[in-house]
């Protein structure tokens, strides 16, 4: 995790809440990427509503955006660069309540140091998941305590990195006689791809349609 710094007075909260779906809006629909998954989950199955954390961290060097890995023992995505998050539980308010609630259970950050900005829009996962991606401000000052039994390691990467066209390639795959993409980003530290570079791919795409 980087340590924390003045933050970058360049960082413009306003546009990219503007390139989002409104937090008093969130995006409806069986998520942007549903056709090419739908086949790969059984008809009748019932989609679990789920929500994560886009968070940005704003620094002196750039915008950051916050990554962990889960552990090796976990039930789904075992192994895998996520962002936190989770189900949205009855208890929980909305989406954003749900990542806010996800993201201190998980990584200790609490939510009041987190300023929501909008969503992007929904995506669907091969595991049975509709996940609503919540994009957030996070305080640069934050301290993370990760719990040990879910995420193995924070870490944040170059908002920059991730909005660069050249860093983001898509892996053909094989599956049940169709040929489908899995996005990666090019990063030397860590494996992003799958879901977590599909949410980001989505970012990319929207604050570039607003530029």
């Amino acid at each position: 995790m980087s340590a924390a710094v003045e933050p970058d007075p360049s960082f413009d909260r306003a546009a990219i809440a503007a390139a989002l779906h409104p937090l008093d809006a969130p995006p409806q629909g069986r998520g942007w990427n549903h056709e090419d998954v739908a086949d790969l989950v059984p008809d009748a199955h019932v989609w679990r509503e789920a929500a994560v954390l886009v968070g940005l961290v704003p620094r002196s060097t750039g915008a950051q955006v916050l990554l962990t890995r889960r552990t090796d023992a976990l039930r789904h995505h075992a192994g895998q660069v996520s962002f936190p998050g989770g189900r949205i539980e009855p208890e929980d308010r909305d989406a954003v309540a749900a990542a806010l609630r996800e993201t201190h259970e998980e990584l200790g950050i609490a939510p009041d140091i987190v300023r929501p900005l909008g969503y992007l829009d929904r995506l669907v996962t091969i595991t049975g998941f509709r996940v609503l991606p919540v994009v957030a401000v996070i305080d640069p000052a934050y301290i993370a305590k990760p719990d040990p039994s879910e995420v193995a390691e924070v870490f944040e990467v170059p908002l920059a990195f991730l909005l660069d066209r050249a860093n983001l390639g898509a892996m053909p795959i094989e599956l049940r006689g169709r040929t489908r993409r899995v996005w990666e980003y090019r990063y030397p530290a860590q494996r992003i791809w799958g879901a977590t570079a599909s949410m980001l791919l989505n970012l990319r795409d929207r604050l570039e349609r607003m530029a």
